[in-house]
């Protein structure tokens, strides 16, 4: 089981680690990874590995096997062997980048409260696919609603709750066709806002800024029919 660095402290950029196996396919297994795999529709992390006067680009990172995380070099060179420690340092730019643009999905899907059937992130913008009807009549009032909540520069933190508690709240739960994230005993939910009434309260495994503030200027793309009751919304990053 691979230690998730990345949920204890998304804000961390480098971090110490020992390998511990390596996949048939070429990846690494560290006991504890600072690099987010691929999953919830937010690519995975990429940076590097120094050790011994060595260095190891790593392209991306994907789960594996049971709670194993799989680092993917990005360049056909040694590896560090298995008992090697390493250093892992971040690409934080793009982690960064991620991070604002999974925190605007969220407020999305708050100012669009309709149900979510698909979705994906990257360093400039991102994308939900939502189970409605036809497209919002204001485009323009949309925008504006989501840069007041970023402005408002709200708390993001996490709760964890048992599966019984969500299953008697299913009303957290906004993606249709993913099932929320378990940890071992838990589920972890992402809050937005303070109180009893938060902006936002949903299941998620990805990493999020720590307030609404950082995610800097919103605006809206296309918004395209992807069936009759299926509209894809797009959200950029303006800086």
């Amino acid at each position: 089981m691979t230690r998730p660095l990345f949920r204890e402290d998304a804000y961390r950029r480098e971090a110490p680690a020992r390998v511990v196996s390596h996949t048939p396919e070429g990846g690494i297994v560290l006991d504890a990874s600072l690099f987010y795999p691929t999953g919830g529709g937010q690519p995975g992390d990429s940076g590097r590995l120094d050790w011994d006067n060595c260095r190891l680009p790593i392209a991306t990172t994907l789960r594996g096997p049971g709670e194993d995380i799989v680092l993917v070099p990005s360049e056909p060179v040694p590896m560090p062997p298995v008992g090697a420690h390493v250093v892992q340092t971040l690409d934080w730019d793009r982690r960064h980048r991620m991070m604002r643009v999974h925190t605007a999905l969220h407020l999305l899907s708050v100012v669009l409260p309709f149900g979510v059937t698909g979705g994906q992130i990257s360093g400039t913008y991102g994308r939900l696919d939502f189970d409605m009807p036809g497209p919002p009549e204001d485009v323009a009032a949309i925008e504006a609603m989501l840069n007041d909540h970023v402005s408002a520069d709200m708390r993001v933190n996490e709760d964890w709750i048992t599966a019984a508690d969500l299953e008697a709240r299913p009303e957290l739960v906004k993606t249709m066709a993913v099932k929320p994230p378990r940890g071992q005993d838990a589920i972890r939910l992402v809050r937005i806002g303070e109180g009893n009434s938060p902006v936002d309260l949903q299941p998620c495994g990805g990493t999020h800024v720590a307030r609404t503030g950082e995610i800097g200027s919103l605006r809206l793309g296309r918004i395209e029919n992807r069936g009759r009751m299926n509209r894809r919304v797009y959200l950029h990053l303006d800086a």
